[in-house]
């Protein structure tokens, strides 16, 4: 049973690191707060902050190339969300659900078609899913 939980927390830790680097850790905040705060308003509230501060190293540390703060990083929630699991086991199910959810719905989409029509068109056309940086027109 240990080595079960120790992979899920292995599994988690990477999960949420990966979530925290993107773009869908927005959609996924809440489910981790919820995870983390079970029920308990209060500690809802500290695993809000803690997750917001972890967020905030982990982009930096992308942004640095600095793999071994993010080793260190999911080092750390891996040993929290082992925590978690032996104490709450009702949690194991939300986990594998988060990690399920995050393996199956990856960050960049399928293929999108648009068409402009109507008229001239006088300017620039943009079609992006994300743009990190200033956007400028000369």
């Amino acid at each position: 049973m240990e080595a079960e939980l120790t992979a899920l927390a292995v599994s988690g830790a990477t999960t949420l690191v990966q979530l925290m680097a993107g773009d869908a850790w927005a959609t996924a905040r809440s489910r981790v707060q919820a995870l983390f705060g079970r029920g308990r308003q209060e500690e809802a509230r500290a695993a809000a902050g803690e997750l917001d501060e972890a967020r905030g190293a982990v982009v930096v540390a992308r942004a640095d190339g600095d793999r071994a703060a993010l080793a260190e990083i999911e080092s750390l929630w891996q040993a929290r969300l082992l925590l978690l699991l032996r104490e709450d086991p009702a949690a194991r199910d939300e986990l594998r659900a988060l990690v399920e959810d995050a393996r199956r719905a990856p960050e960049r989409g399928g293929t999108v078609h648009n068409t402009i029509s109507g008229g001239d068109v006088r300017g620039p056309v943009i079609q992006t899913g994300t743009i990190n940086g200033d956007l400028h027109f000369g």
